[in-house]
């Protein structure tokens, strides 16, 4: 997870940014590794999360999201930089993408930069709702 993702894009200090994901249980229920630029003490948070924060880039988050999940799935959840730094380095097996009808200014272009050459992508599912259309990848190489 990224830091603005996290912080549902709200400033630190604003009170919205503390009854959020940061709320006093979050929904998670597990570890969260946080990419982040800014170095900070673990966040410990009721009913079994706990924010770690890592400044060590995608792939040490990664390894120590699969080193907590053991036998589970790790998933990575962030913004386009996120998704496209993942996809370039190849981590991502299978990619959920959630589209809502709103145009938040010109958006940012989800596969830009993600490698040369060409991938198979197999979609595995589509869910429409009235609010939003959930679309899911699988990458194969």
């Amino acid at each position: 997870m990224v830091r603005r993702h996290r912080d549902g894009g709200h400033r630190p200090d604003d009170v919205r940014h503390r009854r959020g994901v940061l709320g006093r249980q979050p929904a998670f229920r597990t570890p969260v590794f946080v990419l982040t630029h800014r170095p900070r003490p673990a966040l410990v948070k009721e009913g079994g999360t706990t924010f770690t924060f890592v400044t060590d880039g995608i792939h040490s988050a990664l390894a120590r999201a699969q080193a907590a999940a053991g036998d589970r799935n790790a998933d990575i959840a962030g913004d386009a930089s996120t998704v496209r730094q993942d996809l370039g380095a190849g981590l991502v097996d299978e990619l959920q993408l959630h589209v809502v009808p709103a145009l938040l200014g010109d958006g940012l272009r989800l596969f830009d930069g993600t490698g040369p050459g060409r991938r198979r992508v197999e979609q595995i599912r589509v869910v429409e709702t009235p609010l939003a259309t959930h679309l899911k990848y699988r990458f194969t190489h």
